[in-house]
């Protein structure tokens, strides 16, 4: 079931191929569920600064649904603590989590019909300001974003269990 205040403020993907938002009821855990809502499961790949574990939790119950076929996150390596701090949580929520040098908060969400690409304000975090995405069904954007991003994950970035590992043999 969609939720309402999700609708108030986006149209159907089927419907608007381009559309935009500007809203402080809206989290990125809303969109997201909104999304596969519409796509059925999917795979979904998501860049931010940081990550909260209000954030996890609603992750957690998405993919509890089974709505999320796989996950994978890119976070900044200057919030490094704080995920370290999350790391039993993130292991059972995320299949793959790496580190970069990372600002971008990014959704990708896909299936065998569905691309869709939103590029967002708010970090993976839960928060009550006014926060601003742009979502697109067109392929062509996802596919553009999707190739920069297994850039960054393949060239640019250090999975993070290996931190983990890393610091914890230090210890």
């Amino acid at each position: 079931m969609v939720n309402n205040k999700n609708t108030e403020v986006l149209k159907p993907l089927a419907d608007t191929p381009y559309q935009a938002y500007l809203s402080n009821v809206l989290q990125v855990a809303d969109v997201l569920k909104w999304i596969l809502e519409q796509t059925g499961p999917a795979d979904v790949q998501m860049t931010s600064f940081s990550i909260s574990e209000e954030f996890l939790r609603r992750i957690f119950f998405i993919e509890k649904e089974g709505l999320v076929r796989t996950l994978d996150i890119v976070l900044d390596f200057k919030a490094t603590n704080k995920t370290l701090i999350l790391w039993p949580f993130i292991a059972q929520t995320v299949e793959n989590c790496y580190l970069a040098d990372n600002h971008s908060k990014l959704l990708l969400v896909s299936n065998e019909r569905w691309k869709v690409a939103v590029v967002m304000s708010q970090n993976l975090t839960r928060g009550n300001r006014y926060e601003t995405g742009s979502i697109s069904t067109d392929s062509s954007v996802f596919d553009s974003l999707h190739k920069q991003l297994e850039y960054v994950i393949t060239r640019q970035s250090v999975p993070f269990h290996e931190v983990f590992r890393n610091r914890i043999a230090n210890h």
